[in-house]
């Protein structure tokens, strides 16, 4: 016979909420309304879940979870599946691991094979970016979002991006 069916849950719900709401009831006297209503709540819960058959449901679930953990915990079978699945875990870090050194030495060989660039000077013949600095301040600023963007722009039109 199903061990859900032989507890008589109506009577052990009602005594739960009938409980609850006496408690709800001190609470209301004592911390007030809010507290009170609260209490209330909780206390409503037993009973709803009998009524809407949920009760049954966590129950079910309750001991499928108790069902599959002491069939863990007791079974060497699932142990030995446990290590393995450690095994893969591992396996793929340490081959992670290698594969970001193997592209860290190849994109190092790259950049030693090209030559080397030189940075850029400015010459005598372009204005500087003391130039730039000041044609930005004497262009009008027409709101705050529009400043941030142009702090932006000239950040990245010094890194040649844009």
């Amino acid at each position: 016979m199903d061990t859900f069916s032989t507890i008589a849950w109506l009577p052990l719900c009602a005594g739960v909420t009938i409980a609850g709401l006496v408690l709800s009831f001190l609470a209301f006297r004592r911390k007030g309304a809010a507290s009170g209503l609260r209490m209330a709540a909780w206390a409503l819960l037993p009973v709803a879940a009998y009524l809407t058959g949920a009760l049954q449901a966590l129950w079910t679930i309750g001991t499928t979870v108790v069902g599959f953990v002491t069939s863990l915990v007791f079974n060497p079978t699932v142990w030995v599946g446990v290590a393995v699945a450690g095994l893969s875990v591992v396996l793929f870090v340490v081959s992670g691991v290698m594969r970001g050194r193997k592209l860290k030495l190849a994109g190092g060989r790259k950049k030693s094979d090209a030559p080397a660039q030189q940075p850029v000077q400015p010459s005598a013949n372009k204005p500087a970016v003391a130039g730039k600095k000041q044609q930005a301040a004497s262009a009008p600023k027409a709101s705050k979002g529009d400043d941030d963007f142009a702090d932006i722009e000239e950040l990245l039109k010094r890194r040649g991006i844009s």
